[in-house]
């Protein structure tokens, strides 16, 4: 992939721009399948706990409530600034590629990455690289998204279908589409080092603040299927979605992740 194909998720600049928004509209949301992930895994004040690319942290932060031992890491410096902004004493935050963590072999209990290494270009190396620092007997918790996605992304890719129905939305990244079954989520689990995955299916609802789309940018800003639209065009997917909600003040988006849990 050349420079000019590449995601812009796949840029830190991106995030960095984005990182303040993202902990005000999506840290929350995401918060929901952290605590569903961690739920998976018995932590002490003992555990050492990796976050593979944070974010804003909602895994992190949620972790060291527990008295773990958390290093939190992400390639994008303003999102690890959010979460060391929070000032608690055990968790450290480093800026690093999740495809090539400067980290030793097995020195953690439990690696966690939610909605992270699935954004990555080389997704395998990144399970694998989860799976090197994961002591044995730990282990690695992957959250994904399915293949349409999420929330805004979601609803945003159903309401263009709906009326561009000729043009071409946003491609998912690559591990989103390779990992939406469980079968197969469970088997690249499994090629990464790890054993005995369990894959479940986790739902919760995104609501979305119906008078937010006064600022529609500030809902749709992150995604391309938003960003490529006319003026014109952007008017009316905000029509449809104030027609979606009708007199609610909020509309809510089911959005469906997989969480996978397997042992090193």
């Amino acid at each position: 992939m050349t420079e000019v194909e590449k995601s812009p998720f796949e840029n830190p600049d991106h995030w960095d721009k984005a990182a303040q928004h993202y902990r005000q509209t999506a840290h929350l949301f995401t918060a929901q399948y952290a605590e569903a992930a961690l739920a998976r895994v018995a932590l002490t004040p003992r555990s050492r706990v990796l976050d593979v690319a944070a974010g804003t942290g909602a895994l992190a932060l949620a972790a060291a409530r527990t008295g773990a031992q958390v290093l939190a890491t992400d390639f994008s410096p303003a999102m690890v600034a959010c979460i060391a902004e929070v000032g608690l004493t055990n968790v450290e935050t480093r800026t690093m590629d999740g495809q090539a963590l400067d980290l030793p072999d097995a020195s953690f209990d439990a690696v966690f990455s939610i909605f992270g290494v699935i954004m990555f270009p080389d997704w395998r190396k990144g399970l694998r690289e989860m799976c090197r620092v994961t002591r044995p007997g730990g282990y690695g918790v992957v959250a994904t998204w399915q293949e349409q996605g999420a929330a805004t992304f979601l609803l945003l890719g159903r309401i263009r279908s709906k009326l561009f129905p000729d043009r071409p939305g946003m491609t998912m990244p690559e591990a989103v589409q390779a990992l939406s079954d469980p079968d197969d989520f469970a088997r690249e689990l499994v090629a990464a080092g790890y054993r005995d995955p369990e894959i479940e299916s986790v739902t919760h609802d995104y609501m979305l603040d119906v008078a937010a789309l006064d600022e529609p940018d500030s809902l749709f800003g992150m995604s391309p299927d938003w960003t490529s639209l006319s003026d014109a065009e952007k008017m009316a997917v905000v029509a449809e979605v104030r027609t979606m909600a009708g007199d609610q003040p909020t509309l809510p988006i089911p959005s469906t992740a997989l969480i996978g849990v397997a042992k090193r």
